[in-house]
């Protein structure tokens, strides 16, 4: 059909509908109810049992909250339950309408879901037809059960521009109540200036589509032979069913840690059934590797001053059950969850817990650190409530001297920072802040700002939440309490700022919607990457030149410290200002300065040289005579520490002037 003709259809007979029939026809792809491509007032109904009940609500995967109220229910619900009821979809030009996905209503209180329907279509919103089955009104099978989404292909594709279902019976106990996804394909229309406007294309040649576990592991090794210079694949252990948990890293001397370069990580599928995290990362690997080889300059300085990991999938067990279904059939939670049924992101040791009861008992610091906190011994032993995959986390977590990281989750517009868990005992929903509040608001905002619709005030909320008018950004406590996540961990246990992004309404998208989400997602990806150069850095070194490792940095005001990595060097996150910080080290003096960020990017040099303490010479004098009791005259002994004083002081002298 030329679009001249289908232009023609629409204007000079507006009661015909075209049937076109095919033996075998190509399935078309979701219109977007589920992605919110199709907005409110494209959606129609007969009648509605209240407003947050209304078309607007009839949306696949669509989540009510958990205290149901009149805003943000999880379905469309008639206002009354009879056949006469119907849901409209408007899709404002011709369309080829290929099939309907449908779900029960989201509900922890009501069991509602219609069981059969009919589904009529129409070219004016006037005069409908029924689609058939011979002679006889074509019956589709519904739903069995609330949450299962069931797909129905029609026998042949019809072009209308309207499309109504109409439920013929609904469980029992149940009222008639829908979350709906229509499939469809536009039809060519270059008149069509509504279509136009809201359309975004991508000019990135890269693999758009869904990646099984093995295509994702060829993927990566294509990246990997495209870029051998600046790539390294490596895993991290493996899934509980024993598959390979891949990553790649990027950087100009890959499988090296340079001194002074930042480690940033991403990581995507915690949860197996947000897909869309895990496709974002391989084509970010595909697009580094690009533009690096194309001389991006951009590209090209955070590839030679930043070691950065990509870790797609870390729970492959998950996403292959969700794969094996399909984008629109998987539901909100199939393959959520590791094999074993633990959910990873939750999976982590609760250091909150044992920090705050520190504080409270005023153990800090004289008992206990700020940071670093360990994990208790017997607290992470049991290996039936310990995924395998969380143990590979923490063990890459603990021998990487990461300085920053983001997890890719879905089924939202927004991004959480610590912490995730609320202080206040039995509360679902409280402020709850780190120390580096300001910094971490800083580093979501990053993110938040530069994606596409995070912040955009017209964007429609995913389910219950507006985001938007919190610029894209909230704390995880204040959202929702949760005890043990990977952010709240790798903030307390190492030095590792990790906040999550939700990063599309729809979890498992259709792999035609990956080019928009990409557009949707790209800037923000290496805008967020960048912010490791945010802050400031160094050396901790002995007067010798030797860096020294475990050296803790502390900053006024404060209370959270980091230490140094294996060479001597760290990475201290801060947004601009001018900072009095300080260098300590076992057995050594503490030294302090002023260090100023500024806000150009680039993170600000702050060296430190620290000398050993007196103690620590007396210490060494001891083990020069075999730790035996000193036997020197007192004039003796300070001559040797004074010799000690000296050598030490020549050794700076040297190092400085080097």
């Amino acid at each position: 059909m030329t679009d001249t003709f289908a232009a023609a259809i629409s204007h000079f007979l507006p009661f015909m509908i075209l049937p076109i029939c095919h033996s075998r026809y190509l399935e078309c792809p979701p219109m977007g109810l589920e992605t919110l491509k199709i907005d409110d007032f494209q959606l129609h109904a007969s009648t509605t049992k209240r407003y947050g009940l209304g078309a607007h609500r009839g949306r696949l995967n669509i989540q009510a909250g958990l205290y149901e109220d009149d805003l943000y229910d999880g379905a469309w619900c008639a206002g009354r339950d009879d056949p006469l009821q119907w849901f409209e979809v408007d899709a404002r030009r011709l369309t080829k309408f290929t099939g309907v996905i449908t779900q029960g209503r989201s509900s922890l209180w009501s069991s509602d879901w219609v069981t059969s329907y009919k589904v009529m279509v129409s070219n004016d919103s006037h005069t409908w037809i029924t689609l058939k089955n011979g002679s006889e009104d074509l019956i589709f099978r519904g739903n069995r059960e609330k949450e299962i989404p069931v797909r129905n292909i029609f026998p042949a594709p019809v072009v209308a521009r309207y499309i109504r279902i109409n439920p013929r019976s609904w469980f029992t106990s149940g009222s008639i109540c829908m979350r709906v996804e229509i499939l469809g394909c536009p039809m060519p229309d270059p008149n069509n200036y509504y279509h136009r406007r809201n359309e975004v294309i991508t000019t990135d040649d890269l693999d758009f589509r869904h990646h099984s576990y093995k295509e994702m592991r060829q993927l990566m090794k294509v990246v990997n032979e495209m870029c051998p210079n600046v790539t390294r694949i490596y895993n991290i252990g493996k899934s509980h069913s024993g598959l390979k948990l891949y990553a790649i890293e990027i950087s100009d001397n890959p499988g090296e840690h340079e001194v002074g370069e930042p480690e940033f990580r991403y990581t995507a599928g915690s949860h197996g059934n947000e897909v869309l995290g895990r496709e974002l990362l391989l084509l970010l690997m595909q697009f580094m590797c690009l533009e690096y080889l194309s001389g991006n300059q951009r590209i090209r300085h955070l590839v030679e001053e930043t070691r950065i990991h990509l870790l797609p999938s870390v729970n492959p067990d998950g996403y292959e059950k969700a794969f094996e279904v399909g984008s629109e059939l998987s539901g909100w939670s199939l393959g959520r969850w590791s094999n074993d049924g633990i959910d990873i992101h939750h999976n982590f040791p609760d250091l909150n817990s044992i920090l705050w009861e520190a504080e409270a008992k005023k153990w800090i610091p004289r008992k206990m650190f700020n940071h670093h906190v360990p994990i208790p011994e017997g607290n992470f032993i049991n290996i039936l409530i310990v995924a395998v995959e969380t143990r590979a986390l923490i063990a890459w977590m603990e021998k990487m001297p990461f300085v920053l990281g983001g997890n890719l989750q879905g089924g939202e517009l927004v991004v959480t920072f610590p912490y995730d868990k609320t202080r206040s005992l039995g509360v679902t929903r409280e402020q709850t802040s780190t120390p580096d509040d300001h910094v971490f608001r800083w580093l979501a905002f990053s993110y938040a700002s530069t994606h596409r619709l995070m912040t955009d005030a017209n964007q429609r909320v995913c389910h219950t939440e507006d985001f938007a008018k919190e610029d894209g950004t909230i704390n995880g406590a204040s959202w929702h309490t949760a005890a043990g996540s990977m952010n709240d961990f790798s903030y307390l246990h190492t030095n590792c700022f990790e906040l999550s992004m939700y990063v599309g309404c729809d979890k498992f998208p259709h792999e035609s919607e990956l080019p928009e989400e990409w557009e949707n997602n790209r800037e923000s990806l290496l805008v967020f990457m960048e912010q490791v150069h945010r802050g400031i850095k160094g050396v901790v070194r002995d007067v010798q030149g030797r860096g020294i490792a475990n050296a803790i940095i502390s900053v006024e005001g404060i209370n959270h410290d980091i230490r140094t990595a294996a060479d001597g060097d760290y990475w201290r996150l801060l947004n601009p200002g001018e900072y009095r910080v300080t260098a300590r080290a076992e057995g050594y003096s503490l030294t302090s300065k002023k260090c100023e960020v500024g806000y150009e990017m680039g993170a600000t040099r702050c060296d430190f040289i620290i000398g050993r303490t007196n103690l620590s010479r007396i210490k060494e004098i001891m083990e020069k005579f075999n730790k035996q009791p000193i036997r020197l005259p007192v004039r003796q002994l300070q001559l040797e520490i004074v010799i000690l004083q000296i050598t030490e002081c020549n050794h700076s002298r040297t190092y400085f002037f080097k």
